[in-house]
């Protein structure tokens, strides 16, 4: 079996209306769409509320408002059958005990099944295995998470969450402790996952160009508030930039190029 499912035209895949959260309300009246097949990223300034928004959208922490997906109000959902739908890897995921690569990864089929790793079936077997060889990490799957390098550990955390078969997936800097050539062929892997499988991701980013080379569409927030929405390429502009960070990336970026032709 495959890490590839049927592609279900239904548009709108996840909704967020009016969502407000954190103490002293760090994000305020947040409103966007993720269709089905969409990347989308979130970006800003540090302090802007980023994180804050993931972890409510998942339930993580209290909220106001709605998390709707595939139209339904996702704070009726159990838990368990909310992590069959949507699952989230943080910026600084805890290693409370020592396991092997394998039972780390195999937890993200907790949802499915009755036990740990004792009551795994053949499909949750093939899953976890598929997800492993394209992540590159099937030759340290039987080594302990305490004992690999960090981005060895952020690949391992990341196939524990895609092995849970999302309908969403959320990834708050997913290519921390990465190297440039990891990044690339992650967020790669990542945007076909999401195209050939009908899914759909939110990303949060500080490295703009990472941003617009793999999202299709980005949000920028500004003090807890959307101050930008839309196409990845309209969003990143001079202007909106240069109003949100205080300065003139683009001419930043455009120096540094150059500083890469001598």
């Amino acid at each position: 079996m495959q890490l590839v499912f049927p592609i279900r035209d239904c548009g709108s895949m996840l909704e967020i209306k009016n969502l407000s959260a954190g103490y002293g309300d760090v994000i305020r009246n947040i409103n966007f769409k993720v269709n089905t097949g969409e990347s989308l990223c979130i970006l800003g300034p540090n302090g802007c509320g980023k994180s804050t928004l993931i972890k409510a959208i998942t339930r993580i922490i209290p909220y106001r408002g709605h998390v709707l997906l595939d139209r339904s109000d996702t704070a009726a959902f159990p838990r368990k059958e909310l992590a069959k739908k949507m699952a989230v890897l943080g910026q600084n995921p805890q290693l409370l005990f020592s396991y092997t690569v394998y039972e780390t990864v195999s937890m993200g089929r907790y949802a499915y099944s009755r036990g740990f790793l004792k009551s795994l079936s053949i499909e949750d077997k093939s899953i976890i295995d598929d997800v492993i060889l394209k992540l590159d990490i099937g030759d340290i799957k039987e080594r302990m998470i305490d004992e690999i390098s960090g981005g060895q550990l952020q690949r391992v955390f990341l196939a524990r969450t895609l092995v849970q078969t999302p309908e969403v997936i959320l990834l708050d800097e997913p290519t921390n402790h990465l190297d440039l050539k990891y990044q690339l062929e992650l967020l790669g892997f990542l945007k076909s996952w999401v195209k050939e499988n009908g899914k759909s991701l939110i990303c949060v980013f500080h490295d703009l160009n990472l941003a617009r080379h793999f999202a299709d569409s980005a949000i920028i927030m500004q003090r807890g508030l959307v101050a930008a929405a839309g196409k990845t390429g309209d969003v990143l502009n001079s202007e909106t930039l240069r109003s949100i960070y205080g300065i003139d990336i683009h001419a930043f970026m455009l120096k540094s190029l150059e500083q890469w032709k001598t």
